[in-house]
This record gives C-alpha cells, sequence and structure tokens, in this order.
C-alpha cells in the first residue's frame, strides 16, 4: 500500500507550488490569488524508493464564511483523516498568524506525524524568521522555497524518516484480486452482488452508497477470488463533500491493491470523460482491466457493432482490454465476467524465456530502425523479462534517454502480437548497458 501525504494550510501558502515540485510536473494550477486550489489534486510519485500518493488540498479555513469554503474544509478534513503523513505549510514572510494557530491545534489533535514546512524562505534574511513559528508546538520545522527548490532535499528526508515502516511484501499469486471500480451509480455494488450470487454489499439507487472499499471472498470454478468493492470516482469538482474524498482514496487505494480492475461504465452515458480518466490511472499503475459496459438491457435495441466501434475509437490507448456488454440487474453476460477477468490474470502471470524475447526484439528492431538525436542513435543490446503481475521487460540499451514514447509503444505491440498479454498492462523498462556490452555485441554484428 502507498503511504498518503497530504499538504494542508491555508489559501495561498504555495501549497499548489510545493505539490508541482514534489511531483515533478506541472499538475496543480499555480495563481497568484486565493483560493485557486478548490478541490484536491492527487498523484503517485516516487521519494528516496518510497511511493507515495501526494495530495495538494484547497486553503483551509477552520471557520468556512461561505459553501465553498465549507466544501475546502471538508475535503481537507477528509485528507488528514487518511493521510498517514501531514505536510503543514506556512507562509515565512507573513509570520505565524492566527490561522495558523489555529490549523496547528486542529492538526496535534489529529495525532499525526506532521512537519511544518516555512514556504517562501527564498532567501537566508527571510530562512533566519522561522523562529517565530516555534509558537505552533510542532517539533518538525523547516524553512523551504517551493518556488525555487530550496530546502526540498531536507523536507523530503524529514517525511521519510515519518512514513510508516513498509510491511513484509508478500505476493499472494494463488488468490487474483479483482477490484470494481468506476464512477457512481453505474451499478457496482449490483455487479458485484451478481457475480458473487447473493447480496454482499448494499445496492441502492442514490449515488455514492458504498462509502469504503469492501473486500468479497468467494470461490469460482474452485478457485479463491478476491473481489474489491468501491466507491465511484467522481470528476474533479463533483467531490463536493469529505466523504466522497475519503471513497476517491480508498478507490485509488484499491486499484494499487488489484491485479485486475473490472471498469464498469454505464451503458446510456457511453464512455464519458471520467470513465476516460479511471482506464488511463488504471493503465498508470499497470494493472490487468476488464471493460465492463453495465445496464447494456437499456439500450440493447442499439446494434453492438457500432457501439464497439466507438467505444474501441473512443479507448485506442487501452485497444489491448476486452469489453463486456452485460446487466447486472438481469444478470445477463455476468457469467461472462470471471472466466475474462481470470483469463486476463493468468496473462499477467505469463514469464517468457529470455532467448524468444531476445530475438523477437531483435527483429523488430531491424524491422523499424530505432529512434536517433543527432548524429547519436538508439541501440538495443538485449532484452529479457524480469517479471510478472505485471509483465516487466527490460531493455539495454546504448542511451535510455533516445528511447521515444512511440518506439517504446512499437516495441510493445511487437510484443502483445507475438505473446498475447490480453488485458493487461506492461511495464517496459530502458536500462543503459555497460560499454563492454555494447563493443562486444556492436563487435559481433560487424
Amino acid at each position: 500500500m502507498k503511504p498518503v501525504v497530504a499538504i494542508v494550510g491555508r489559501a495561498n501558502v504555495g501549497k499548489s507550488t510545493l505539490f508541482n515540485r514534489l511531483v515533478g510536473e506541472s499538475v496543480a494550477i499555480v495563481e497568484d490569488l486565493p483560493g485557486t486550489t478548490r478541490d484536491r489534486v492527487f498523484a503517485d510519485t516516487s521519494w528516496q524508493g518510497r511511493e507515495v500518493t501526494l495530495i495538494d488540498t484547497g486553503g483551509l479555513e477552520l471557520r468556512p464564511g461561505s459553501s465553498l469554503s465549507q466544501k475546502v474544509k471538508d475535503q481537507v478534513e477528509a485528507a488528514i483523516s487518511e493521510a498517514d503523513v501531514i505536510i503543514f505549510l506556512v507562509d515565512i514572510r507573513d509570520g505565524a498568524v492566527a490561522t495558523d494557530l489555529e490549523i496547528a491545534d486542529r492538526l496535534r489533535s489529529c495525532d499525526k506525524p506532521t512537519v511544518l514546512a516555512a514556504n517562501k524562505a527564498d532567501n537566508t534574511r527571510l530562512e533566519s524568521q522561522i523562529a517565530d513559528f516555534y509558537q505552533l508546538g510542532i517539533d518538525s520545522l523547516l524553512a523551504i522555497s517551493a518556488y525555487h527548490g530550496r530546502g526540498i532535499d531536507n523536507l523530503l528526508d524529514r517525511v521519510n524518516s515519518l512514513l510508516p515502516q513498509p510491511s513484509p511484501s508478500f505476493v499472494d499469486s494463488e488468490r487474483p484480486k479483482l477490484a470494481i471500480v468506476g464512477r457512481p451509480n453505474v451499478g457496482k455494488s449490483m455487479l458485484l452482488n451478481a457475480i458473487a450470487g447473493e447480496e454482499r454489499a448494499i445496492v441502492d439507487q442514490v449515488p455514492g452508497t458504498t462509502r469504503d472499499a469492501v473486500d468479497t471472498i468467494f470461490r469460482y470454478d474452485g478457485q479463491e477470488i478476491l473481489l474489491i468493492d468501491t466507491a465511484g470516482i467522481r470528476r474533479r469538482g463533483r467531490s463536493g463533500v469529505g466523504v466522497d474524498y475519503y471513497s476517491l482514496i480508498r478507490a485509488l487505494r484499491a486499484i494499487n491493491r488489484c491485479d485486475v480492475a473490472l471498469l464498469v461504465t454505464d451503458a446510456t452515458e457511453f464512455i464519458t470523460a471520467q470513465d476516460v480518466h479511471i482506464a488511463g490511472y488504471i493503465k498508470q499503475v499497470c494493472k490487468g482491466m476488464v471493460l465492463v459496459v453495465n445496464k447494456w438491457d437499456l439500450i440493447s435495441e442499439q446494434p453492438k457493432e457500432g457501439y464497439a466501434q466507438q467505444v474501441e475509437q473512443r479507448l485506442k490507448f487501452i485497444a489491448h482490454v476486452p469489453v463486456l456488454y452485460v446487466s447486472a440487474k438481469f444478470g445477463h453476460g455476468v457469467d461472462e465476467i470471471m472466466p475474462k477477468a481470470l483469463e486476463v490474470w493468468q496473462e499477467r502471470q505469463k514469464q517468457l524465456p529470455t532467448p524468444v524475447v531476445d530475438k523477437l526484439i531483435k527483429e523488430a528492431v531491424i524491422s523499424h530502425n530505432p529512434p536517433r538525436k543527432g548524429l547519436k542513435q538508439l541501440k538495443v543490446v538485449r532484452a529479457y523479462q524480469i517479471g510478472i503481475n505485471p509483465p516487466t521487460f527490460a531493455f539495454l540499451v546504448n542511451d535510455p534517454k533516445l528511447v521515444h514514447f512511440s518506439y517504446q509503444r512499437y516495441l510493445e505491440n511487437r510484443l502483445r502480437q507475438t505473446f498475447g498479454f490480453s488485458g493487461t498492462s506492461l511495464r517496459l523498462l530502458f536500462r543503459k548497458a555497460s560499454s563492454t556490452k555494447l563493443e562486444r555485441v556492436w563487435g559481433e554484428r560487424a
């Protein structure tokens, strides 16, 4: 499980700037106006070998003066309750203001590991003003500049020291783990009940009935299966209250836990932008996937071929994912879900011999010349599989920086065309080969 780190503080202290700095790209909107970040932004990132989920939140007002401020407060409260470590950000130029003191009281009462970061310390003169924040009563205090990158390494060291120790790794390869994910009210809980054959989850017409991830263990065809039901993942700006945001974090964690995600969509609404977003996240974390188009009974008059073509066009970045058309309410097509999900799970266990992989990749390189930058061209020295679940392949190359995403996609497609891997993402790792290997390989070819 990835630990969760939440950045909290009053408005306009630089939380989004710090979030972008820690993630390494511009994810949050940064504007020099109070209240720009009205909902939170989340991202998975890696710090010094530890993977974490980082949360950016709106400015916290303990006594909100508007409905919008109340929603921000609810979201921040949810982030605090779910976080493993909290970064409390203040503005060193303003000193410790009354709102900072109130927030500090709230954070001390929650008994969560907290790092107090005094932001906008752009020079040594401003750094010297940090003493004013000792009155907040938080022992871990650092001066940083998120904009200029000052003190960020010290901040990461401090946060890492407070993260919970990772539990011993345990690969439960005998029990497939399936997560049922999707937007609210697409029929996830009803689908779980239809699959499990009994009322294992609450089914209700009100969106968001399932607040937490719920594990259901049952046997299918002699094999034990773990099903993880989750709350609907709402579009940014729609997770208006804290409990919805709490559900969102649980849903993301469920995706991280599973082997195969059953992405449930509503046939009557086609494929929405949020469906695409969820599919992208599942692909990003290299999970297996089955697209389950639910409520097909409501549009069964429409030809499936035309609908399927539109789905394929909308989700062409996951063309390897199987699509099923079902009705959880009436049980139509539900019996196809488990065989297909287990088929994808089996594909994730596939292990290929090194000579077979290496031969295929070298043939692919000959068929389609690798990219070049200036006078330098990418050279693939060796390719082999280094892991399963997800299937992971290592490529020894002369310079990993020469690998263009389009060529990486080409190599992945060649692997799929030859070996299948239906429904599962592949992880391709490009590593720099030693100079001796390069000399030996290219000497042999000469």
